[in-house]
């Protein structure tokens, strides 16, 4: 099961965002605000986990 979807605080009014919902097995599921009907991706609790260590490490900085 997929909770409710929220969108940053971050995101800006011109609709370049992405959504964030929790599953009921600990995961995150992840979909275009443009296109909410459409795909998701959906990560384990530990692949969510490796994602924002990660993104505070700086893995994906340009």
């Amino acid at each position: 099961m997929i909770g409710p979807y929220r969108t940053s605080s971050y995101s800006g009014q011109e609709g370049n965002c992405v959504e964030i919902a929790a599953t009921s097995d600990g995961g995150r599921a992840v979909r275009d605000s443009k296109n909410p009907g459409g795909p998701s991706l959906h990560f384990t609790g530990e692949g969510w986990r490796a994602f924002l260590r990660g993104v505070e490490g700086g893995a994906f900085d340009s």
